[in-house]
């Protein structure tokens, strides 16, 4: 029976795109994607940059920085001037604008592929797998193009003296430690950033194919649409906070300095795990659940205004 539909609903999927020869597809398509998710993550995470300096400073000196994400600002601020709490501002805009283009272009890419190896049908009745994978994949190469961004962010927050500015940063590791060092916390950052945008992206889908059951989403205001996007955007931060919060902070403390001669990457996360216990781990989540969730609001809202504004309404769309 399945085999049966799969081609008479792939044939209607065609037809309707057929009859709108200028809805954008292709590279045109995902390069808008891939432009709207840059422009909501480097907006959303450099905003957030003053919350992210203090959570950073919670994980790594939590015996310091032990008056929760208020007081945390006050001591930044009272201890190294207001400066300071935009400290990583630059390679935080930067790198998430590399990583935003390939998470959410990379997301919407792997879910069409996804309708083509398997059908429409298929992908729609497996929908979460294919939301889960596609992510995943995304989120690797999303990465790739983040991690060297991300070790000069943490180096500049946790050292404010090491460097001026994302340049700066940026050299001086290259120039003393090589490239290598830029990757050293690629293990974590994989460990937190996939779970992460696996639990963003699903818990995101389900909440707002939940929601258009009851709001028809053809007939939805633009602000309507905006409000959903919040909504959702606010719920799947918050998952995806929790998921990946441990490794959020084994990734704070392997770039905050240089490993021992001869350790690897492996035996440092091995140690740091067992130095910080559980509750360790999830040292500044307060902060990170305000942070994450308001930014994954903020990027989903941003995300889907842009898209609309572009043209390239809807994306790859196997919710039922």
């Amino acid at each position: 029976m399945a085999a049966t539909i799969t081609p008479k609903v792939d044939a209607v999927k065609a037809q309707a795109a057929a009859l709108d020869p200028t809805k954008p597809t292709g590279f045109a398509l995902y390069s808008r994607f891939a432009f709207a998710g840059a422009v909501c993550c480097s907006v959303t995470h450099g905003a957030l940059t003053p919350v992210d300096v203090v959570k950073t400073r919670i994980q790594l000196d939590p015996v310091t920085y032990n008056r929760g994400l208020v007081g945390g600002f006050r001591q930044v601020i009272a201890n190294e001037g207001a400066g300071a709490i935009w400290t990583g501002f630059g390679p935080t805009a930067a790198g998430y604008f590399l990583q935003g283009a390939f998470k959410f272009g990379g997301y919407e890419f792997f879910k069409q592929q996804s309708i083509n190896f398997l059908g429409y049908e298929a992908a729609s009745n497996n929908r979460t797998a294919v939301y889960l994978a596609s992510s995943a994949l995304a989120e690797f190469f999303a990465d790739i193009a983040l991690c060297p961004l991300e070790a000069t962010r943490i180096r500049l927050v946790s050292e404010p003296t090491f460097a001026n500015g994302l340049i700066g940063g940026f050299g001086k590791i290259l120039k003393n430690e090589g490239v290598g060092a830029f990757y050293s916390g690629f293990g974590p950052i994989l460990f937190k950033q996939v779970p992460y945008t696996m639990a963003k992206f699903v818990v995101y889908e389900k909440v707002s194919e939940l929601v258009y059951r009851s709001v028809d989403k053809s007939k939805a205001s633009g602000g309507t649409q905006t409000a959903i996007n919040l909504g959702s955007g606010l719920i799947a931060g918050f998952a995806a906070a929790i998921v990946s919060q441990p490794a959020d902070t084994m990734l704070s403390k392997i770039n905050k300095t240089k490993g021992l001669p001869g350790e690897g990457t492996t035996s440092r996360l091995i140690k740091i795990a067992k130095d910080l216990g559980f509750r360790g781990s999830y040292a500044g989540i307060g902060a990170r659940l305000f942070m994450v969730g308001t930014l994954t609001a903020g990027q989903f809202a941003i995300y889907g205004d842009i898209k609309k504004a572009l043209g390239a309404t809807g994306g790859v769309e196997i919710a039922k």
